[in-house]
């Protein structure tokens, strides 16, 4: 009998002849109920306190209008995918936004950092959490993105002073 593991843990069979679904069918929680966060600042109001900000976010509009004009399918899933995950829910945007600044800063992706550090400052986290979660990527990352984590405190410095 041919098993693999699947997320890890829970043993799957390679058969569907085994087990019957109802055996292991689990139920399904309802999903929390999501809605748009209710952001402190406009993206223009941060563009006009910040130059690193507004060149990130001229940037990304003018890279993604080139994205959108290839009219992807499965870009667009992925996109709606990310818009869905960062809207409030069981958790508060302003905290997943913290986490994406998190793995952000450990895959060392500056505009990933700049995305997840302008979102979060839009959503009114201080500048104390983003330096927090900051030391949180640097423990797990390791020196490696210390560049990275200068490059965040440059931003971190326009946006709060």
């Amino acid at each position: 009998m041919a098993k693999r593991l699947l997320c890890y843990y829970s043993p799957m069979s390679t058969t569907t002849s085994e087990h019957s679904l109802s055996e292991h069918a689990v139920s399904e929680r309802p999903a929390p109920e999501r809605k748009e966060p209710a952001y402190l600042f406009t993206e223009k109001q941060v563009a006009e306190k910040s130059e690193i900000a507004r060149r990130f976010l001229e940037t990304r509009a003018r890279l993604n209008a080139n994205v959108d004009k290839a009219n992807n399918f499965l870009v667009k899933r992925f996109y709606n995918l990310d818009h869905t995950i960062y809207l409030e829910g069981t958790l508060p945007a302003k905290t997943k936004e913290l986490m994406g600044l998190v793995a952000s800063a450990c895959l060392r992706c500056d505009d990933c950092i700049s995305y997840h550090a302008i979102h979060a400052y839009r959503l009114g986290a201080t500048r104390a959490e983003q330096e927090e979660s900051l030391n949180v990527a640097l423990v797990i990352g390791g020196s490696i993105m210390i560049p990275h984590l200068r490059r965040a405190y440059e931003l971190l410095e326009e946006l709060y002073g």
